[in-house]
């Protein structure tokens, strides 16, 4: 358990982000977490007892970046579908009013044990960016050169117009 000065000096917003980031460490296969799953970690965790009422809302809200700032504008959660969320990362949409907000705690705002968190989320959101990446080819520019068997023997005007034989 944390002491009352980590406490008091916490941000709930990063205490969303470590619960966050330990639900994802923990379950690596897992896409996101239920805003539940997220609260009920925070609470596990016992960053500050008892938990505040503010955790909620921020992993509602005020951590989402996908969603329009009111009045909170991190960028530390995404929202993958209605009462999902997994942590930001870098090249994640996000609404305009957040650009340039938070998407990580200070290393001197987190408690100490938590620290090994931020270097497993760079390793985690580069692994995931750089696999997202990949599987982000644009469907139709990897259709390119396809068909060229089908009209390999002739040129592609007499391929047309064979085709469009009878169409009259």
């Amino acid at each position: 358990m944390a002491n009352t000065a980590t406490q008091t000096a916490l941000k709930v917003a990063d205490e969303v982000w470590i619960a966050a980031a330990l639900l994802h460490r923990d379950d690596p296969d897992a896409a996101d977490f239920s805003v539940e799953e997220i609260v009920r970690r925070a609470e596990q965790e016992g960053l500050h007892k008892p938990l505040r009422r503010g955790v909620y809302v921020h992993v509602i809200q005020h951590c989402v970046a996908n969603r329009p700032p009111n009045p909170g504008r991190y960028r530390m959660l995404f929202e993958t579908g209605a009462g999902r969320r997994r942590l930001f990362r870098r090249g994640d949409p996000y609404h305009p009013g957040r650009e340039g907000a938070k998407i990580t705690p200070e290393p001197k705002d987190i408690p100490h044990g938590y620290h090994g968190l931020l270097g497993w989320y760079r390793d985690w959101s580069l692994f995931s960016a750089a696999t997202k990446n990949s599987s982000q080819e644009d469907p139709l520019l990897s259709l390119r050169g396809s068909g060229k068997n089908l009209w390999a023997d002739e040129h592609a005007d007499d391929y047309v117009r064979r085709l469009r034989e009878g169409w009259e």
